[in-house]
C-alpha cells in the first residue's frame, strides 16, 4: 500500500507537518514555484490570445522530477501550499507539471489549506479537502501576464529613449510616482512665518496651566493668522495688561476603541514604527514564526498566516483571548460581547483570519527564550495587538476652558477683549491602553495625561507669564516605508502581500534611497516617472491602477473572464507603445525639461532666469543624455563646456568641466583648505567618487553605499579624502586601528586584520569603541550581531531537511555565502544574511550544486584525497576555459520585475 504525498512550499513546514500526519503521509517541499515565465520576449503572446510559455529552471526541473518519482505508486496527491493566490498558483503549476510527465493517471488529487501550522489546524484541513480554485489561478495568470507585458514591452522603450534608466513595472512605477510627487511638494513648499501666544495662568488656589490665544475683538484667530512679530508683540502687550476670567468650562466624556488585529500592511507599518523593521524584514521574521519553532520537543507555528487582508479572528481564538483578559486584567477589561472587525478596504481579499498567535496562552515572555531576538520582538507585538483588540475601550475626559482677557475695561472706547482657550484630556479608565498603544507617523501633540485644574465660570485668574513664539510652517514629510505602505493601501494600489517586494525593487534599481528612515527619490527615479507621466500617463495614474486591481478581484470571484481583462488592457497599451516608436530623443528631453524644471532649475530667489548658464552668461541650460545617464549642459557647447549633475547644487557646486564631463557627472565642491587643490565629485564606471586636484594620479575615494553624490558637501568630501585614518589604538598591541574605504566597502583595520563596517555604521563618524569592537570580534572569532565582517565561524541555520548535515551562513572575502558540506553558494546581491531562511538556503545550495556540473547532491565531510588531487590537476585548464567563456559571453537583458 502506498502513501499519501503532501506538497508544501518550504522544508521547515514539511518537517513540522510530517510529524502531525504520521507514517501514512510523506510531506515534501516544492521550494516555492517550480515554473515561471522565461525572461525573454514572447513568453506572453497577445497575438495568440495571451498564450503563456512556462519553463522550469534547473532547480525547478530537478524538483519536479523528484516529486514525480515520489508520486509514482502513491495513493493520493495532496497540494497543501499557502492559502492565498500565490499558493494556489504554486499548486496549479505543480499539478500541470506532473500531468505533463503523465505520472498522475487516475490518482486522486486534493487541495487543502490551513491558516496556521498547528496539529489541530492541519488535521482539520486534511478532513476538508477541495479542488484547485480555478478563479484564483486565473486571477494569478492575469496579474502575471499584466506585469510581464508592462515590464517587457515598456522597459525597452525606456532603454531606447532614456539612457541610464532601468526597468518599469506596473505597480512599482506607481509607488515611485508617490515618492517623487511628495519630493516635488517639498521642493515647491515655501515656508510661512507665524506666531503663537500662550499664557501661563493660575487659579486662586495657585494651580497653574497654559491657555492659547484663539480670538480677538470678536474675530477667531487660527494657527497661522498672527503672521508678523509686530502683530504678536501688540497682542503680547495687550495680554500683559489684561484681566483674566473663566467664561465657560466644558467636560465631555469620550471613548477610545482598540485597534483591529494585524493585517499584512498594518503589521508592516507598526513593525516599522515600533521595531524599526523594513517591510521585507518583517515578512521574513513573520515567515519563521508562521512555520514554527521547537517548543518542548514539538515544532509548532506561533502565528497564523501572515499574508492577509482579513481582520476577523476565529471564534475559539476570541474565546481564549477573552478568558486570558479576564484572568490577567480583571472582568472590567472584558467587553460585554466579543468585538467584531471589518476590513476598511473595499477590495479586501482572501477569506483569512487576521495575523494572530495560534495559541494566545503562549505569552511572549515564555517563548522568548526559544526565539531569536527579532522573532521575540515581532511575536510580542502581534500578541499584544491581538489581545488588546478584544479588550474594553478606554474612557477619557476631555475638558475645554474658555477665558476672557479684557483690556481697559468692557465698554471703554480703547478697551479690547481677547479670548484664550485651555484644553486637557485625562484617562479615566485605561482599558486596552493598559496593554497597547499604536505609534503614528506624525508628531502631533498627545494630550493624554494633561489634566486641567478645577475651575468655575466667573473665576478670576492670575497671569504668570506670556510666551510669544515664532514658528514657520514645515513641508510635508517624506514617506517612510510604513507611511508609503499605508498610502498605497488607501489608494488600492497593488496588494499588501507584494508591498515589501515593491519597496525593495525600488531600492535595488536605485530609484530611491533611504535617508533617516525616509524614502528619497534618486534622479534616475525622477527621470523615469517624468517620462512615464508624459508619454504613458494613464499607466501611472492611481485611479487606473486601483481600478485594475478591482477587476482582478472580479476575476478571482468568478465575475470576469481573465482573457477579456487582458484584451481590454492590451488594446490601449499597445496603442500607447506604438505612439512612442517615432518619438525622438529631443522630444523626450523637451518634455523632461518642462516636467522637472522646478527640480533641476530651481528659482534663485533674485528674479534671474535659473536656466541661464553661469559660465558663459548667454547659453541656456538644459537636460542632456550621456553614456552614463542624464546631466545638465549649456546650449553653447562646444564653445561653452559647462556641465553639472541633474540635481541643482547649492553654493559653489557649479563648474566649467572638461568636454564630456557631464557624462561622468563632474561637480566642483570647492577648494581643499590644506592643499589648495580643487575637490570634485564624479560619477565613474564603478560608482560615484571624490577627487582631489587633477593630474596623472590624483587622490580619489569612493563614496560609501547609501551616500548620495548630490547631497555631498565640501567638508564631507575632504573627510573622505583623508581616509584611511587612525580612529583608535588596539587595547592589547597599542597599534593603530584605521578606518577606510576599500574594494569591498568601508572597513576598520588592525595590522593584517580587516573587519567590514556594518550597514548602520558611518565611515566618517565611527568612534573608537565601535572600531575596537569590530576588530576584536574579527580577531577572536566572536560576534555581537551577524552581518558583514562576521567571524569565520558563521551562523548555523539548522540541519539540511533532506540531505542532513549543518547549513551555515558564512561571511567571506567576496561577500556572504551559505555552506553545506563542500558546496558554497553566494547570497544574491542585497540579500541580508541575517534574514536568510532555510528554504532560501536550500534553494541556493541546490542551484549551486547543479551549476557546478556534477549533478550530485551536496555531501558532508571532507573530499577524498584522490578527488582533491584530480581537481587540483584540472584546475589550470578549467580556469583557462572559464576565462575564454567569460570573454565570449554576452550580457543578459535585465529581467523587469514588479
Amino acid at each position: 500500500m502506498g502513501v499519501n504525498v503532501v506538497i508544501v512550499e518550504s522544508p521547515a513546514k514539511a518537517k513540522t507537518i510530517n510529524k502531525y500526519l504520521g507514517s501514512g503521509y510523506e510531506v515534501v517541499a516544492s521550494f516555492g514555484h517550480v515554473r515561471d515565465l522565461p525572461p525573454k520576449d514572447g513568453s506572453v503572446d497577445p497575438d495568440a490570445d495571451f498564450a503563456m510559455l512556462w519553463e522550469s529552471d534547473g532547480r525547478g526541473a530537478k524538483r519536479i522530477a523528484e516529486i514525480a518519482k515520489l508520486v509514482k505508486g502513491a495513493d493520493k496527491l495532496i497540494l497543501a501550499t499557502d492559502p492565498d493566490r500565490e499558493g494556489e498558483a504554486i499548486s496549479w503549476h505543480l499539478l500541470e507539471a506532473l500531468r505533463d510527465k503523465r505520472v498522475l493517471k487516475d490518482m486522486p488529487v486534493e487541495r487543502v489549506t490551513f491558516n496556521a501550522i498547528t496539529k489541530q489546524a492541519v488535521q482539520q484541513a486534511m478532513a476538508q479537502p477541495r479542488q484547485i480554485d480555478s478563479a484564483l489561478v486565473e486571477a494569478y495568470l492575469a496579474r502575471r501576464a499584466l506585469d510581464y507585458l508592462v515590464g517587457f514591452r515598456l522597459s525597452p522603450v525606456l532603454w531606447r529613449k532614456l539612457p541610464g534608466a532601468r526597468s518599469a513595472g506596473r505597480v512599482q512605477s506607481v509607488a515611485l510616482r508617490l515618492v517623487c510627487e511628495r519630493e516635488s511638494e517639498i521642493e515647491r513648499f515655501r515656508k510661512k512665518e507665524y506666531w503663537s501666544l500662550v499664557a501661563t495662568l493660575a487659579t486662586p488656589r495657585g494651580e497653574t496651566f497654559e491657555a492659547r490665544l484663539v480670538g480677538a475683538d470678536g474675530q477667531k484667530i487660527q494657527r497661522l493668522d498672527v503672521g508678523t512679530e509686530a502683530e504678536a508683540r501688540a497682542f503680547e502687550k495687550a495680554l500683559a495688561e489684561a484681566h483674566f476670567a473663566v467664561t465657560s468650562v466644558e467636560a465631555k466624556p469620550a471613548r477610545r476603541h482598540p485597534y483591529a488585529p494585524f493585517t499584512t500592511s498594518t503589521l508592516q507599518q507598526e513593525a516599522s514604527r515600533k521595531l524599526g523593521f523594513a517591510p521585507n524584514r518583517t515578512m521574513q521574521v513573520a515567515q519563521r514564526l508562521y512555520e514554527g519553532v521547537d517548543i518542548g520537543g514539538e515544532t509548532v507555528g506561533l502565528i497564523t498566516y501572515m499574508r492577509t487582508d482579513g481582520v476577523d479572528v476565529a471564534p475559539e481564538a476570541v474565546s481564549a483571548i477573552r478568558d486570558l483578559i479576564g484572568k490577567d486584567y480583571g472582568a472590567r477589561y472584558v467587553p460585554g460581547a466579543p468585538r467584531k472587525y471589518t476590513a476598511k478596504q473595499k477590495n479586501a481579499q482572501e477569506a483569512h483570519e487576521a495575523i494572530r498567535p495560534t495559541d494566545v496562552r503562549r505569552h511572549p515572555r515564555d517563548v522568548a527564550k526559544v526565539l531569536e531576538p527579532e522573532q521575540a520582538r515581532l511575536y510580542d507585538l502581534i500578541w499584544k495587538r491581538t489581545v488588546a483588540s478584544q479588550m474594553e475601550s478606554a474612557e477619557l475626559e476631555r475638558t475645554t476652558v474658555d477665558i476672557d482677557a479684557t483690556v481697559g475695561g468692557l465698554g471703554a472706547s480703547l478697551g479690547r477683549r481677547l479670548e484664550l482657550r485651555a484644553t486637557g484630556q485625562v484617562v479615566k479608565f485605561d482599558g486596552f491602553l493598559a496593554l497597547y498603544t499604536e505609534d503614528r507617523d506624525d508628531d502631533g501633540e498627545d494630550e493624554d495625561g494633561k489634566r486641567l485644574p478645577a475651575m468655575t465660570v466667573g473665576e478670576k485668574l492670575a497671569r504668570k507669564s506670556i510666551a510669544t513664539t515664532q514658528h514657520f510652517t514645515e513641508p510635508p514629510p517624506r514617506y517612510s516605508e510604513a507611511s508609503l505602505v499605508k498610502r498605497m493601501e488607501e489608494l488600492g494600489i497593488g496588494r499588501p502581500s507584494t508591498y515589501a517586494a515593491t519597496l525593495q525593487t525600488l531600492q535595488d534599481r536605485e530609484y530611491v534611497r533611504i535617508e533617516k528612515k525616509r524614502l528619497v527619490p534618486e534622479d534616475k527615479g525622477r527621470l523615469v516617472i517624468a517620462f512615464l507621466e508624459n508619454f504613458f500617463e494613464r499607466y501611472v495614474e492611481y485611479g487606473f491602477t486601483a481600478a485594475l486591481e478591482e477587476r482582478l478581484d472580479l476575476v478571482s470571484n468568478h465575475e470576469l473572464d481573465w482573457k477579456a481583462l487582458l484584451r481590454d488592457f492590451w488594446r490601449d497599451f499597445a496603442a500607447a507603445l506604438d505612439e512612442t516608436k517615432e518619438l525622438r530623443v529631443s522630444d523626450v528631453l523637451a518634455a523632461l525639461n518642462d516636467s522637472l524644471g522646478p527640480h533641476i532649475f530651481p528659482d534663485k530667489g533674485d528674479g534671474s532666469n535659473p536656466r541661464v548658464c553661469p559660465s558663459c552668461g548667454s547659453g541656456m541650460l538644459s537636460l542632456k543624455l550621456g553614456k552614463f545617464g542624464a546631466f545638465i549642459g549649456c546650449s553653447n557647447y562646444p564653445e561653452c563646456r559647462f556641465t553639472r549633475q541633474l540635481s541643482a547644487p547649492s553654493g559653489d557646486g557649479e563648474t566649467d568641466g572638461p568636454a564630456g564631463a557631464g557624462a561622468d557627472g563632474t561637480r566642483r565642491l570647492g577648494t581643499d583648505p590644506a592643499t589648495g587643490l580643487e575637490v570634485t565629485v564624479r560619477d565613474g564606471r564603478f560608482g560615484p567618487y571624490v577627487q582631489l586636484g587633477e593630474g596623472e594620479k590624483p587622490k580619489r575615494t569612493s563614496l560609501p553605499k547609501g551616500m548620495s553624490p548630490g547631497g555631498l558637501d565640501l567638508d564631507r568630501a575632504v573627510a573622505l579624502l583623508e581616509l584611511p585614518k587612525e580612529v583608535a589604538k588596539h587595547p592589547e598591541s597599542g597599534e593603530a586601528i584605521l578606518v577606510g574605504i576599500g574594494r569591498y566597502g568601508p572597513y576598520v583595520q588592525h595590522g593584517r586584520t580587516y573587519a567590514n563596517l556594518e550597514k548602520d555604521d558611518d565611515v566618517l563618524a565611527i568612534g573608537a569603541n565601535r572600531a575596537i569592537d569590530l576588530v576584536i570580534a574579527k580577531e577572536s572569532g566572536a560576534k555581537s550581531r551577524f552581518g558583514r565582517g562576521a567571524a569565520p565561524a558563521g551562523r548555523e541555520i539548522g540541519e539540511h531537511p533532506t540531505l542532513g548535515g549543518p547549513v551555515t551562513v558564512m561571511a567571506g572575502r567576496y561577500g556572504p555565502y551559505v555552506k553545506h558540506g563542500s558546496v558554497n553558494a553566494t547570497l544574491p546581491k542585497g540579500k541580508d544574511p541575517a534574514g536568510l531562511t532555510m528554504e532560501e538556503a536550500v534553494a541556493l545550495i541546490a542551484a549551486r550544486a547543479e551549476t557546478a556540473g556534477s549533478g550530485k547532491k551536496p555531501v558532508r565531510g571532507k573530499a577524498a584525497p584522490k578527488a582533491k588531487a584530480a581537481a587540483k590537476e584540472k584546475a589550470p585548464a578549467k580556469a583557462k576555459a572559464a576565462g575564454k567563456a567569460k570573454a565570449a559571453a554576452k550580457p543578459k537583458a535585465a529581467k523587469p520585475k514588479d
